[in-house]
């Protein structure tokens, strides 16, 4: 907050700064310069950024103001900042992958999200910190709720640089947890729509089964707004389709045509789940009342984990087989372990992990034809001790390998007070009516959300 009250420009939704600079009380030169400001004070100690250019930024932005004051058509996201996980290539900006093997890599061009995001009239305000390849090993990204807790990951930068006000919205990708996870425990809304949905070209492939584009952001609409710039087909991402624009941003705020049924999964790692997640969720339940009922999925889900890591191992030992014959004394112990399980893989395991994902896929979806989504936890609890691990991304594990659209809400809090995530999820493509259930649920719940007492 400013010192008259006034909430700072780094502080607005992306929405509300969008409205602002379009309809000019706000330039987007103040907005840049407000984040930049926020990144120059918390940064040094954070850690989300793996690259800012200061005036690079801040001509973007004056480009922006003198479009609008010519007269021109904007974008969406016009003069907006985004904060791009350092995955995704830019080509006025480095892209590392979170590895010294490709520290100081140029990209030519910018990866197909990137261009979409530009294309929409965004900012681009930097590179955030990835795990290395957006696997388990950490960056130096702490949690902005407590610096001796993990952001989670693999986009700790992106969830860290969102909450802590350093930018109104930010991309990440996911091929388990790696935004829902990092959203859960920085406390803010993580959105990883349909696969396929936005596209990857250009991006770090680890898994093409598995790997998703992902947002950030303070609120559902603002999470809408982002996927919806850059959903669409596009040549190099062969997931990808050729689709009618997206309407995320419209259904989103609508209000439901009847009030929406939740389907309460525990799944079969909810062993896993700590007493603040089981207490939080007893009391979700509770105020929920009849518009939520509990459904069994432990037995349904009990093989999904194992199908999950076949995919990802074998996928990434092949993407990841140049660096692993050329300079695998510089991977870390945590990447070696995986690419090693893959190549010890067989053949028709690899086969049948894929092969079985369409059919159980409908089996789990066919609850969706009763509710208008499910819910479970997004994490394990709050945001575990230590910056030497990322979290335990299990409760993501299932939907990523259906590649179904997930949404996190910031709307529990543990017992030292940090938030935990509650997680919504649907029916593949149908991203919208996800986005619009997980408003309704906010505004439900956003006048007293469930919180225990901090410890002593």
């Amino acid at each position: 907050m400013r010192g008259d009250g006034e909430v700072s420009p780094n502080e607005l939704s992306l929405a509300q700064a969008a409205l602002e600079i379009r309809e000019g009380r706000l330039s987007a030169t103040e907005l840049a310069a407000a984040c930049l400001e926020a990144i120059a004070a918390r940064d040094a100690d954070l850690g989300a950024f793996a690259f800012v250019d200061r005036d690079h930024v801040l001509r973007q932005a004056e480009a922006a103001d003198d479009r609008r004051q010519q007269g021109k058509p904007v974008g969406a996201l016009h003069g907006v900042p985004i904060a791009i996980k350092d995955i995704f290539d830019t080509a006025d900006m480095p892209t590392e992958f979170g590895s010294p093997i490709h520290a100081g890599r140029r990209p030519r061009r910018d990866a197909a999200c990137v261009a979409s995001l530009r294309a929409a009239g965004a900012v681009i305000l930097g590179k955030t910190v990835t795990t290395e390849f957006a696997y388990f090993h950490p960056g130096r990204t702490s949690n902005p709720h407590d610096p001796q807790r993990t952001p989670g990951g693999s986009s700790s930068g992106s969830a860290a640089a969102v909450a802590a006000s350093m930018a109104p919205g930010a991309i990440g990708s996911q091929t388990n947890g790696s935004v829902i996870r990092p959203a859960s425990f920085c406390g803010v809304v993580g959105f990883k729509p349909t696969h396929g949905l936005i596209p990857r070209s250009g991006a770090l492939q680890l898994s093409r089964a598995l790997d998703h584009v992902g947002v950030f952001a303070r609120t559902v609409e603002d999470a809408a707004m982002l996927a919806q710039a850059m959903a669409g087909h596009h040549d190099g991402d062969p997931d990808t389709r050729a689709l009618a624009s997206p309407r995320f941003l419209e259904v989103a705020r609508e209000k439901p045509p009847l009030p929406p049924r939740l389907a309460f999964a525990r799944t079969c790692v909810w062993d896993r789940a700590e007493t603040d997640v089981r207490q939080g969720f007893a009391l979700l339940v509770e105020r929920l009342g009849e518009r939520i009922e509990e459904v069994d999925m432990d037995q349904a889900t009990s093989a999904i984990h194992e199908l999950h890591a076949t995919v990802m191992q074998v996928e990434m030992a092949h993407n990841l087989r140049p660096e692993y014959e050329r300079a695998r004394d510089r991977l870390s112990g945590k990447i070696l372990e995986q690419i090693e399980a893959g190549r010890a893989r067989l053949a028709l395991d690899y086969r049948r992990a894929l092969d079985l994902a369409a059919p159980l896929g409908e089996s789990i979806g066919a609850v969706l034809d009763e509710f208008d989504a499910i819910v479970t936890p997004a994490a394990a609890g709050e945001a575990p001790p230590g910056l030497e691990a990322t979290g335990d991304p299990a409760f993501c594990t299932i939907w990523t390998y259906f590649g179904m659209p997930a949404i996190t809400l910031p709307l529990l809090h543990g017992a030292n007070g940090l938030p935990i995530g509650v997680q919504l999820v649907g029916r593949r493509g149908d991203d919208a009516r996800l986005l619009r259930t997980a408003r309704w649920l906010a505004q439900q719940l956003s006048a007293r959300p469930a919180k225990r007492e901090k410890k002593r």
